[in-house]
């Protein structure tokens, strides 16, 4: 499979939760499902979104993220014993735009998230993004496989 079809997989399976709020507070939830269940494929990411951009600090990238980049931010969340950087991310559209979990599964541009507000009251502070590329290494499914 090649990666533009599992990045368009990916992309309709998350606009098709548009609005639904049965990711709220699971972002990192929300875009791994968006990649595995639309391309029934396993991918081995961090416990958080946080987490998983330190395993995917090699690949990151600043700017613009390109479509089906995995984008992420800093975020203070609060946890059980107190405020923990839990982070946000989300999936690039390709033009700015990122879809991510929220309150709800929503589309804002991706300079625009860190003017949201979390529970915390921190705002998330934009870290960068990880081609889909850098995702699926070391996965189940390897770069050969989807004919790179």
């Amino acid at each position: 499979m090649r990666i533009e079809k599992l990045t368009e997989n990916m992309i309709r399976f998350a606009e098709s939760k548009l609005d639904s709020t049965e990711y709220a507070g699971w972002c990192l939830a929300f875009i791994e499902d968006a990649l595995e269940i639309s391309n029934h494929i396993e991918i081995y990411g961090g416990d958080s979104a946080k987490e998983s951009c330190e395993i995917y600090k090699d690949a990151l990238r600043l700017g613009v993220p390109k479509r089906g980049a995995f984008v992420f931010y800093d975020c203070i969340c609060l946890g059980p014993d107190g405020p923990v950087n839990w982070g946000h991310c989300g999936i690039s559209l390709g033009d700015g735009r990122i879809i991510h979990a929220w309150d709800m599964v929503r589309i804002d541009d991706y300079r625009e998230i860190e003017a949201m507000t979390a529970f915390s009251g921190d705002h998330p502070g934009y870290i960068g993004w990880v081609p889909i590329e850098s995702v699926l290494y070391g996965n189940e499914i390897s770069i050969q496989e989807i004919g790179q």
